[in-house]
């Protein structure tokens, strides 16, 4: 495995960090409890040191399975990456709704993008009780609440990495300029954004911005959601409550699309003898600025598949061969 800090701050995190969204159930059709448990632990034994997850995966779900599988391994070679400010839970309305959804047992939920400092506080207490934990190694704000002041959340943020609650303070799905309002409150290590091959809008702004001012990247969804994999066909059908097919990479047209790029470089793949999911987290992680691919997995076989993309070795030249391809691929809207 191979490890890299977070721009300035003292957190390191491994190349491939296991994304726990999946595990959670919530937008993806369910979870098995031991499935999610092996992944886990099969994904520390292979080196992958880094978790990350989030208190509206699942609605607390995840991050208690995050817990319980760290349950005696060493926290200190362990990072612990969640989030808040998206709250299911308020007994009133508070910041701007986010969504209407249904929880893994169908209750109808809203979920609000809050981020009050009081509402901080709570969630990180919450989140470390889930968690079974003392401290958490980064704590992100999930998405931006334009209802509340960034200066007002991330003094909270402050608050609580000096009361020792939290190590590092990072952002997720923030823009430049919210950014930067973070950053002047307190120094971020990080931006967890969606970034895949058919999806690179952080390259215009937020990439640049974060190489200059030494902030981490965190890739989330690197595989755009399985489809990079080469395993989703035409007419693949997702279980009831997985939310895929409503995504503008799982439109028909773009599946066709997608999957005849990926028949150009799975050859590639093959010659090295790994899956095109391997190749394409390498593709990733290779890419200026990414600190980190972050890539989900619902059983043991899919973590280990997942961890061991970082012996995939890509010389400059097959980069080349793979954007060239890349700049080929057009996704209908």
């Amino acid at each position: 495995m191979e490890y890299r800090q977070l721009g300035k701050s003292n957190v390191s995190v491994s190349a491939v960090t296991f994304g726990a969204w999946a595990i959670g159930g919530w937008m993806w059709g369910g979870s098995e409890h031991k499935d999610a448990i092996k992944a886990i632990q099969t994904s520390i034994d292979e080196g992958v040191t880094s978790i990350d997850t989030a208190p509206i995966y699942g609605q607390g779900y995840s991050e208690e399975l995050v817990g319980e599988a760290l349950q005696g391994v060493n926290r200190d070679k362990v990072q612990v990456l969640t989030k808040f400010g998206m709250r299911w839970d308020l007994a009133s309305p508070h910041g701007e709704l986010a969504m209407k959804s249904k929880d893994n047992q169908g209750n109808a939920i809203d979920v609000y993008k809050y981020a009050g400092r009081d509402s901080v506080i709570k969630e990180c207490e919450d989140s470390l009780r889930r968690l079974r934990t003392d401290y958490i190694d980064l704590y992100q704000i999930h998405w931006h609440d334009s209802t509340t002041p960034i200066e007002e959340t991330y003094e909270a943020v402050l608050r609580l990495q000096e009361q020792g609650k939290i190590l590092e303070a990072g952002v997720c799905n923030y823009n430049v300029s919210q950014m930067k309002r973070a950053h002047a409150v307190i120094p971020l290590a990080s931006n967890q954004v969606p970034y895949s091959m058919v999806e690179k809008g952080i390259e215009h702004e937020v990439v640049p911005y974060a190489i200059r001012e030494n902030i981490g990247i965190l890739a989330y969804s690197p595989l755009q959601r399985g489809i990079l994999t080469g395993k989703i066909r035409p007419g693949h059908v997702f279980a009831e409550g997985d939310n895929r097919g409503s995504t503008r990479s799982y439109q028909p047209e773009n599946v066709r699309r997608i999957n005849d790029f990926l028949a150009k470089i799975k050859p590639l793949a093959e010659s090295k003898n790994a899956t095109l999911g391997q190749l394409v987290i390498r593709w990733t992680i290779e890419r200026p600025g990414i600190s980190a691919a972050l890539v989900g997995a619902r059983n043991a076989d899919q973590a280990l598949q997942n961890a061991r993309a970082v012996q995939v070795r890509l010389s400059s030249e097959e980069i080349d061969f793979i954007n060239k391809h890349l700049q080929a691929l057009l996704l209908v809207s």
